[in-house]
């Protein structure tokens, strides 16, 4: 089976380019039994392909003498196969408590670091990495427990470019078992993880419990995951073409944001419409995180919406998403606020807001049922003495110079001072509506405060409700 571990690799290797003639490769080897595996079979390819192998490692300083103890072996392995060796110490633990990360993921950060910078110190293209067929079903069925879309289903590829680096898994098509038997064919010697055994760790619960009770139902569950992850790469692969055909086809770069039409994604499939939010988002911010379904579908639903209106979505602190009638702009930089105003004659009902996402409301009511149903005080609507108002209203974003005369408190004070005061972010200023009567006094600054005027008091014959309906938080 020693030969057949070979031949497999020599031929996914020429198969999918894994590595060019010539190449320098570093290889990372744990000390473990399938990274030693890896090293002796690229070592085995080397005069074939005329590679240069470098072997790194990194200690992270997890399981003290053990740890020091894996090191010293790969320098000595390193050493009688007369190859260049690096040897990275990184005190992992100092930084998960720094950084606030789980241990796995502040280890392969740390890893994949160091990796890339022997990799550059080296002149190296690919960096080999000892993960197999066993690796590659735990890492599909981990994914399907957390929640994942096509592309996660696709497990982890052969070979994928990162920082100008080809990262290859020669070993990806290749099982434990046959791994185990390749290095007892071939007696080569290999450390034992203690920390391999650990069920505080996520993919070793899943390795250990989950997937040998799995197998029960399906003894070959690995085998089929892993066709699984081959025929979601494949798909994968083909929607992401797609979706970059149709990027260049309807999606424009201009001012510093990207810019589609409408028109041209509403007759999309779902599916393309999905990933062409995700290609933007992740063209216009490009480490950001995976992005979430919720979040995609929130874009999604704010191009789509019918009837056609002015709205921002924020995604973050940084990414922002403005839907101007049939543009749809995404940048990097908050909008610039555009004022409104809408006039509301006392016959008025409802004020459609475009640029709040949302809807005034207006009704009347007599006193008396007004006390008899005395409502539950709200930010979002306000009740008024019908007869103390001076009319038309009017509905609109603030003004330079504003001023209120807050109930609760003598005299007037600036509309920006108030803001300033409550704390209250720049960015959420300019949205909040005021409602202004005709002399233009502000009776309530919604979501925030009222003003003393207008207040509903015991000589009250009619009352006027206003609501502010809006279909997410100012």
């Amino acid at each position: 089976m020693d030969n057949d571990v070979l031949a497999l690799v020599e031929r996914r290797i020429r198969e999918e380019h894994l590595a060019g003639t010539g190449d320098v490769v570093v290889v990372a080897v744990s000390g473990g039994s399938d990274s030693v595996a890896l090293l002796h079979v690229l070592f085995r390819l080397a005069r074939t392909f005329s590679w240069r192998l470098v072997v790194a490692h990194v200690n992270h300083l997890f399981r003290g003498a053990e740890s020091d103890a894996e090191a010293d072996f790969v320098a000595g392995l390193a050493a009688s196969l007369g190859l260049p060796c690096e040897i990275g110490v990184i005190d992992v633990p100092a930084y998960i408590e720094e950084a606030s990360l789980n241990a796995q993921a502040a280890a392969r950060e740390k890893r994949y670091a160091f990796l890339h910078d022997v990799a550059d110190r080296y002149g190296a293209k690919r960096i080999a990495l000892a993960h197999h067929a066993d690796d590659q079903a735990e890492t599909v069925l981990m994914r399907v427990l957390r929640g994942t879309g096509p592309s996660g289903l696709a497990g982890m590829p052969e070979r994928r470019r990162e920082k100008k680096v080809e990262l290859i898994r020669p070993f990806l098509r290749i099982y434990k078992s046959d791994i185990m038997n390749y290095c007892k064919v071939q007696a080569i010697s290999y450390c034992e993880d203690s920390s391999n055994a650990s069920l505080k760790y996520t993919r070793n619960q899943v390795r250990l419990e989950l997937l040998p009770k799995l197998t029960a139902y399906n003894e070959q569950l690995p085998q089929a995951l892993n066709r699984l992850a081959d025929m979601m790469q494949a798909e994968d692969d083909y929607m992401a073409s797609e979706t970059e055909r149709v990027f260049r086809q309807i999606a424009a770069f201009e001012a510093g944001r990207y810019r589609i039409e409408r028109r041209d994604f509403t007759p999309l499939h779902v599916a393309l419409q999905r990933r062409l939010i995700k290609l933007i988002l992740n063209c216009l911010c490009a480490d950001r995180q995976q992005l979430a379904y919720m979040l995609v579908e929130r874009v999604r639903e704010m191009i789509l919406k019918d009837p056609v209106s002015n709205q921002v979505l924020q995604v973050d602190e940084e990414v922002y998403i403005v839907r101007e009638y049939g543009s749809i702009h995404f940048q990097a930089y908050a909008p610039e606020p555009r004022p409104y105003a809408y006039a509301i004659p006392r016959e008025t009902s409802e004020v459609s807001l475009p640029e709040l996402n949302g809807k005034l409301v207006l009704s009347w009511m007599s006193a008396e049922a007004y006390k008899i149903a005395v409502p539950e005080p709200s930010d979002m609507d306000v009740f008024l003495d019908g007869d103390g108002l001076i009319w038309p209203l009017q509905l609109r974003s603030r003004e330079h110079g504003d001023r209120m005369e807050p109930f609760g408190l003598n005299g007037s004070k600036k509309v920006k001072d108030m803001f300033i005061d409550a704390k209250m972010p720049s960015t959420r200023r300019d949205r909040i509506p005021l409602l202004v009567d005709d002399s233009g006094h502000i009776l309530w600054i919604a979501g925030f405060r009222r003003s003393r005027r207008a207040l509903v008091e015991a000589h009250t014959e009619r009352v006027l409700h206003v609501r502010l309906a809006l279909q997410e938080p100012l």
